[in-house]
């Protein structure tokens, strides 16, 4: 359990580097929307901070993948998030970016939730084996939320349900990566590249990743990263918290406070989500190129 929840912080610190990589070039770079969609990510791909970024992201979510191999996915999905503090960090003194009051006290709020989420730990959690129809329920619930707003002409333009719909993406994700390490592991003989190719929750994860993060560069354009960030976080963490008990059936810790503090986590996670949804961003925010600071 330690070296996973090692492997989950180093991971969380790559993904809010690249991330923020990424948020530095929002503003020069074009908006992926409609039939301009594939133009638009072809740019982002010729974009060598960009692009960086990207690699940078990948390599902290090879490490997610051996972290959550190793524990359940509802923990890590929740312990890797104290990267938002280093990216919110470097928001402030790479971008120039600044928060309001009640935008300090949403990210806050997260940063409370994973503190309190890590203190439950002792209490471990059973898991189930994969059971794909309560999965697919689960994955086309979370779809309908995501694209309800945008479906309905409500909210469609605003950064902060591209941020929202990312963090459904991203946490949908990482339930196909548990149920695509747990099939790994349940079939050791095949060879990796057979058991890749034939694996449906490889595509699907990968998939899902791609659309979080279209989704996520989207609301770059619209948000501040230091709110962006966190309200993406902050759902990618209730879908795996919610997910891993209906499709894994991950259970409370058996620990009275262990189980008060893990149920605090949640209900704050979402309390923060809602807070930072309903930040009025007003015009689209300028954050400056990272080599325009100097630290």
């Amino acid at each position: 359990m330690v070296l996973d929840f090692a492997l989950a912080v180093a991971s969380s610190v790559l993904l809010a580097l690249g991330l923020l990589m990424m948020k530095s070039r929002a503003l020069a770079l074009p908006l992926a929307q409609g039939s301009g969609t594939a133009r638009a990510v072809l740019a982002w791909l010729k974009d060598p901070i960009w692009i960086g970024g990207l690699a940078v992201q990948a390599l902290g979510y090879a490490l997610y993948i051996m972290a959550v191999s190793g524990a359940p996915v509802s923990m890590v999905a929740v312990m890797m998030q104290g990267g938002i503090a280093l990216f919110v960090l470097f928001s402030v003194v790479l971008l120039g970016e600044r928060a309001r009051p009640r935008e300090w006290v949403g990210i806050a709020t997260i940063v409370a939730a994973i503190a309190m989420l890590s203190m439950s730990l002792v209490g471990g959690a059973a898991e189930g084996p994969i059971d794909a129809l309560p999965l697919t329920i689960f994955s086309v619930g979370g779809i309908a939320i995501a694209l309800g707003p945008i479906v309905a002409k409500r909210l469609s333009g605003s950064g902060a349900t591209q941020a929202a719909a990312s963090g459904i993406a991203f946490g949908l994700a990482s339930l196909y990566t548990k149920a695509m390490t747990d099939a790994f592991i349940a079939d050791p003989h095949a060879t990796l590249a057979l058991r890749i190719a034939s694996d449906p929750y490889v595509y699907a994860a990968i998939a899902a990743n791609i659309v979080g993060l279209v989704m996520l560069q989207n609301s770059f354009h619209e948000l501040r990263g230091m709110i962006a960030m966190p309200l993406s976080s902050a759902l990618s963490n209730v879908v795996p918290i919610v997910g891993g008990m209906v499709v894994f059936g991950e259970r409370l810790p058996d620990e009275p406070a262990a189980r008060a503090m893990r149920i605090g986590a949640f209900v704050l996670t979402v309390l923060a989500a809602a807070m930072l949804a309903a930040s009025q961003e007003g015009a689209t925010p300028a954050s400056a190129p990272l080599e325009a600071h100097k630290v």
